[in-house]
């Protein structure tokens, strides 16, 4: 542990550690439960000086034309793929996410995201005549304070950072402190990558110490926010003080509509190892599994064997198995629901509490099935985050909306039915940012975010560079006929 020197943070295009603070955190891979990383945590004075970087680049970086910043851009994806196994390596190591997950999904995340990004400004009309004499211009918001989590921690720094160097857009970024050492190597790779001094900028820290330090900050313009509903309804408190823009993506508990036509054996299946994927952590897992009365018990049955054919394993190691949850904190809170699902009278069908059979270390929670939940008890109303489906009979395709849509989520939902005119039909009644139709994925130029208490604002491709834009209207630009 000695050997492990503090990670500095990223300021005005230099390492450095805080000013004033020693206060350090200890990040641990969930497998072994070793210390894996120190971070020097910030201070609010440490906030300040990055915010002053950044403001003072904005000036110069605002006004470099478009290409210049897509071929800054196009530099940084050079060095991330060049150092792609680093990062792969990385993600595995501070949240335990198995090697071939980290490797074809979460890494990939990257360079996805950001020539994505380039597409789409490429093809983007920034400015045009609108009326007989006015000119509608795109121009960068300003300073952007960006807050990742841990999760996905690639994919959301890619899909923040990317549209706003592409934008114009200067920033400040606070990721995860429990994985920062996929964080440490992106700004290793956008130093690298040559960006101007305080274009971007990057400090370790924790919530409580520096978080209405960024979100409240006087020059900040702008705040990007993924993590818990609870976490956002703080985030927008702090920036309403200075009315700054505000974009999150927040929690979800997204169900899964199965339908007797649907091809059960498949749509089942498909559903519980998506449910898993992550480890059950992603805020659009499909956790709720809705399935039409006829054929519930065979679901149910389907559902059983699908779990406990789920391997669990090292992350460090290749193939299909499933990894820890992050952290012992996230273990013993995903703990206390199962217990709540047992106490409130679901019907465990596999799994439970306990720490998975033939681990005597790692954060590794057994793969979990609650069947006849109904939609009121804990299990599924809360984010659970981790390896854990409930199950839930429905009538008929009005109750399976009723259902699908009592939550205060809105995240993703899902519709599994050979009836493709119902797949329409009902996909249109779901109150979700996205939807999916039989198994079918999202692309990096569908836009993401959600309804309700999902958040607000969406990322991905065209749409995430809407929210790092402002849009002005010069009025008799254009000469009068």
């Amino acid at each position: 542990m000695s050997e492990l020197k503090p990670l500095p943070s990223y300021i005005n295009g230099q390492w450095a550690l805080p000013a004033t603070s020693t206060a350090l955190f200890e990040a641990v891979n969930p497998a072994t439960e070793e210390v894996c990383a120190r971070v020097a945590l910030c201070g609010p004075d440490d906030v300040d000086r990055a915010m002053a970087a950044a403001r003072a680049a904005f000036d110069g970086y605002s006004t470099t034309s478009l290409e210049e910043r897509l071929a800054l851009v196009e530099k940084l994806i050079a060095v991330f793929e060049a150092r792609y196994d680093e990062m792969v390596t990385a993600i595995s190591t501070e949240m335990g996410a198995p090697y071939d997950l980290s490797y074809n999904a979460q890494a990939e995340c990257g360079p996805g995201h950001l020539k994505e990004t380039v597409r789409a400004a490429r093809e983007m009309v920034w400015e045009r005549q609108l009326g007989s004499r006015g000119r509608l211009v795109h121009e960068a918001v300003g300073v952007c304070a960006l807050i990742t989590p841990w999760n996905w921690p690639i994919n959301q720094l890619a899909a923040k950072i990317g549209p706003a160097l592409v934008a114009g857009c200067t920033m400040v970024l606070k990721p995860s402190e429990i994985a920062p050492l996929s964080a440490q190597l992106f700004a290793e790779f956008i130093h690298e990558a040559g960006f101007p001094a305080g274009v971007f900028n990057m400090v370790h820290g924790t919530g409580p110490g520096i978080g209405d330090a960024l979100t409240g900050h006087p020059e900040a313009d702008m705040v990007s926010f993924t993590g818990s509903t609870r976490a956002g309804i703080q985030v927008a408190k702090s920036a309403a003080e200075t009315v700054k823009r505000v974009s999150q993506e927040l929690g979800g508990k997204s169900p899964n509509l199965v339908f007797a036509d649907a091809g059960l054996e498949a749509a089942v299946t498909r559903g519980v190892r998506h449910c898993f994927n992550n480890t059950g952590q992603s805020c659009n897992a499909p956790t709720r599994m809705l399935v039409e009365a006829s054929v519930y018990d065979e679901a149910v049955e389907i559902a059983k064997s699908v779990a406990e054919s789920v391997q669990l394993g090292d992350p460090m190691e290749k193939g299909p198995h499933i990894g820890p949850v992050v952290s012992k904190v996230h273990f013993e809170r995903i703990q206390k629901l199962i217990e709540a699902g047992i106490a409130e009278g679901a019907r465990l069908v596999t799994g439970g509490p306990g720490r998975a059979d033939g681990f005597n270390r790692g954060y590794y929670v057994q793969p979990t099935i609650f069947a006849d939940v109904t939609n009121q008890m804990t299990i599924a109303r809360e984010e659970i985050f981790g390896p854990v489906l409930t199950m839930i009979p429905f009538k008929d395709e009005a109750d399976a909306v009723a259902i699908a849509n009592d939550t205060p989520y809105g995240l993703a939902a899902y519709v599994q039915t050979g009836d493709l005119d119902r797949a329409r039909r009902v996909a249109r009644q779901l109150r979700a940012g996205s939807v999916y139709l039989n198994g079918a994925g999202q692309e990096y130029c569908s836009p993401f975010g959600g309804y309700k208490q999902s958040g607000n604002g969406r990322e991905w491709g065209e749409f995430g560079l809407h929210d790092y834009l402002e849009i002005k209207i010069i009025n008799g630009f254009e000469a009068a006929a």
